[in-house]
Parts: structure tokens; sequence; C-alpha cells
């Protein structure tokens, strides 16, 4: 089966094999278990702490169904009841949530006092999950059933927020002294994590005590395999069942049977640090702007798998094209030459990650469009979960970087604020910048859908005006399933892929 992207996000919702939900219960009840055995699965970025939910891991317990929030979010990006079965806004600032009888893996059950502690330990997690970047939420057990949340600013979207994977509800015993949080055993979903090696595998086993009734599969094997290479050549060679993000480069090597093409809410950027180093200048990072051309690698490193970028947000996000702020203000760009003496004997220390295998090619690329525009470049390219730290720390000059943009809550302002507003907590760029904060924040502060959306893309033409980040491409995303698996989730914000009606046929 295969669309083309432009088409894809309606056939969706007509793939009979394919499940278009996003939360359990929207799909079969999986009252008992279906004819197939285990699913294997091959995940792309090996986990950085343990599956803790205040890292990068945290996509992995809701792909997996491992773990739920208080909310779920539907095809649309809608919240819709997850352990909460029903909430209200009390005032601008506070909402009380109705919890329905759920258990955790551990045997204990699910109550207004265990989410209070779930959420208090997210609130208290250092570094704060990005989720949290721009709200201070405070939790309140009203009775046992019941949970008051209140935020320091009217907060629209927490229903959204709280659908967070970094906001699961885990059981006391996930949190240990020392601040780590452990999701084996502890989460509320259809799948339980019974055994975590390392950083290559992990074992899950159908919990049957999960409110939305039983998974049809049994269990999943997960193998964490970095090189999409390896993963593609798994799947042909049959020893895994779901492959996700084969690299463009294999995807046409697949049967059309088992390639699953999927417009994807990711964008791919270079990012410059704007704190220090040779991007603390403004022409030099103008002159950054200029030189590439993001269009190149949409045949030539992506095969076709990919748009010419429009701005942080692509053809996946179908309100933004309409809204789209001309930029203006930006800073005039140096010439070569200029490039040359300002930039001096400095090296610019350009750096991406092997996990999306299309990236370093596509910084080999944009090396030598650097290059024409006056610099020198030393490129850095290792697995992501190696150098993470040092992104944030700003040591690279630039990051060829590939963002799921509505990744954390499904609202753009939730990404806006992480990675762009002077506290945010993966602000990669380090951009300090108060027109930019001032955008982003009259975004957040805007209940009404339409002029959010408009504030959001104002957001966005302010912070494309600082050149601390270049738009190059919008992805699709491939994902490799056997013939004989049925029910996998084809997600454009690339955060669920298994639930309770994944099964081997």
């Amino acid at each position: 089966m295969r669309t083309t992207s432009r088409g894809l996000i309606a056939a969706l919702a007509l793939t009979p094999l394919l499940a278009g939900c996003f939360a359990p219960g929207d799909s079969d009840d999986g009252a008992g278990a279906g004819p197939g055995g285990r699913l294997r699965v091959a995940l792309a970025v090996p986990p950085v702490q343990a599956l803790s939910p205040y890292s990068n891991d945290a996509t992995v317990l809701s792909k997996l169904s491992v773990a739920e929030g208080l909310t779920a979010l539907d095809r649309n990006g809608t919240a819709r009841p997850a352990l909460a079965k029903s909430w209200k806004q009390d005032d601008d600032t506070t909402w009380t949530f109705e919890l329905r009888r759920a258990s955790f893996q551990d045997g204990t059950e699910v109550t207004a006092r265990s989410v209070v502690n779930a959420l208090d330990h997210a609130s208290a997690a250092r570094p704060k999950p990005r989720v949290l970047s721009d709200v201070t939420l405070t939790a309140e057990a009203k009775d046992a059933d019941t949970v008051t949340l209140t935020t320091e600013s009217p907060d629209p979207v927490l229903p959204l927020r709280l659908a967070s994977p970094a906001l699961a509800i885990l059981s006391a015993k996930a949190y240990a002294k020392d601040g780590s949080v452990s999701p084996v055993g502890t989460g509320t979903g259809p799948f339980e994590i019974t055994r975590l090696s390392g950083r290559t595998k992990a074992t899950l086993t159908r919990f049957d005590g999960h409110w939305g009734g039983r998974a049809k599969a049994p269990g999943i094997d997960v193998t964490w395999i970095a090189d999409g290479t390896a993963r593609a050549n798994a799947l042909r060679g049959g020893e895994t069942d779901i492959a996700e993000w084969i690299p463009t480069a294999q995807a046409k090597l697949l049967d059309d049977a088992t390639r699953y093409e999927v417009p994807s809410v990711r964008t791919d950027s270079l990012v410059l640090n704007t704190r220090d180093g040779l991007f603390a200048d403004a022409a030099l990072r103008a002159a950054a702007r200029e030189a590439v051309d993001g269009s190149a690698l949409v045949d030539s490193v992506f095969g076709g798998y990919a748009d010419p970028a429009q701005g942080l947000f692509g053809p996946a996000v179908p309100w933004a094209a309409d809204r789209r702020e001309r930029v203006t203000g930006r800073a005039g760009a140096a010439s070569a030459a200029r490039v040359k003496a300002r930039a001096g004997d400095r090296t610019l220390r350009l750096a991406t990650y092997t996990n999306r295998a299309e990236l370093p090619e596509a910084a080999t690329v944009l090396q030598q469009q650097l290059e024409k525009a006056g610099f020198t470049v030393r490129q850095d390219v290792r697995e992501y979960t190696q150098m993470e730290s040092d992104l944030l720390a700003g040591k690279y000059d630039a990051l060829v970087f590939s963002r799921v943009t509505l990744l954390d809550t499904g609202d753009a302002v939730d990404y806006l604020a992480s990675d762009f507003t002077s506290e945010g907590v993966y602000n990669i760029a380090g951009l300090k910048d108060t027109a930019v904060d001032r955008a982003i924040r009259a975004a957040a502060g805007e209940r009404d859908t339409g002029r959010r959306r408009e504030k959001i893309m104002k957001a966005e033409a302010e912070i494309l005006r600082t050149d601390a980040v270049v738009p190059l491409v919008h992805e699709q995303v491939v994902q490799g399933i056997a013939a004989d698996v049925e029910g996998v989730i084809l997600d454009p914000r690339e955060r669920s892929l298994v639930d309770l009606g994944t099964h081997l046929k």
C-alpha cells in the first residue's frame, strides 16, 4: 500500500489494516488475544536515561503503550480521556479532572494521590521536561478520584499538555530518592516492561489489568538498532515485524506491502548556536542562512520523501501555510570575503547524528554550501545519545537537526517555548531575544484556536528573523511493517505505534 504525501492524511482514515486512533478505546476493545504471537519491534534511538519519561526516551513509553497520562491525543490532535475520564475548567488557572478506575502494573490502584505524586515529581525534575518549559503546575487531590490542577498563569491547552509522554502517571514505586524514574512495571498501559537490557533490548508483556481491555498481542520484543540500513534489513529478513524510520535510501527497496509513508510534523533544520562562537555574530548567521539551500536535499538526500521547507511548520500542519507571516528585520548577510575576515582562524563546528540516516548526508551537502560562503567547516557525527549534553551545553556552532514540532503536546506553542525562549529547556540555539519571548508568551495566553494559531505564526516569523534556525525540509516518515501485522498506528506526531489492536494475523 502506497500513497502520495499530500493525500496520505485523508487516506489514513480509510486504511483497513492500520489503526487511525491514538488512544485506548478508540479502536478494537482488545477483548481477547488474536491468533498471532509476540510482536518484534525495531526502534531507532537507544535509551538515554533508562526510559525515564523526563528524557527523550519518553516517546518510547507512548509508542509501545507502556504508560499513559491523564489525557491522550486523537488523530486530530484533540485531547481525549485517558486516565482521566472527564475534566472541566473551573477558572482561568484551575482545572478539575475526574479519574477512571484503573490499576498500575504493580497492582496498586490509580488514585488522586498517585496522580499528584507523579505530577509533583515531573514538576520537580531537573532539567524540567520540555512540556513544562512555559508553565508552573500545582496538583492537589480533592478526593480519592478527583485532582485539581492549577497553573500560575492561564494555560488554555492544559488538557493537551497532560497528554505528553513526559507527564505519564507512574506508580509510587517508579520514583527513587535520587530523582531517577523507572517505568519498568510501574505504568498503566496495556503493555508492561518486564525487562530492560541496557540500551539494546526490552521485553514487554501484555498487562491484562488494563482499563481498556486486553491487548491482542501477548507481548512485544524491542530491539534498538541505531543504523537505519540495519533496521530495513531486519524487516526484509523477517527478523522484525515493525521497523521505524526506514531511511529514504532503503525505502524503495521494501515491498509495497511493507512500506508506509507518513506525512510528518517533523522539520529538519540547521540550528545555529547564538550564545557564543561564530554564530553569536548576526551577520555570520545571516550568511549561513543565505548559503544553505534545503531544496537541494529533497531529491539528492531524501529521495523525494520530503518537501522543501516553508518555515518551522510544514504540510502536515495544514493551518500554518495560510497564516504564515513575512519575515522582516533580518540582519544583512556577510559576503564570503567578510565571512573569512570575521571568522578568522575559527572553524565552524557542524554536528549531526547517525540515528536518522539522512542527516549525515545532509550535513555533507550543507558543509559544501557553507564552505562556498567562506566558512571553514569540520563535522562531528555521532549517535544522538552521545552528543545531547554537548548540544545543550552549546559546544557546537551548528547542528543539522530533525525535530518533531508537535511532539510534546500537539500544540505548537510548547515546541516554540522549549526550543526558542530564553528559559527554554531544549534551547540548543541558546537564543535569548525579547521579541521572540514576547511573541511566544502572547501565543501561549491565547484561548481562541484561530487567534492562537495566528500568534504562533507571528512567533515563527520572530524566530526566523533571528536566523537562530534555518528550516531545510519537512520530512515524510517511512515506516516498515511486515505484511502479517495489523493495527499499527501511523502517527504524524510519531508518538504512537503499537496499541491494544496491534497484532500478528
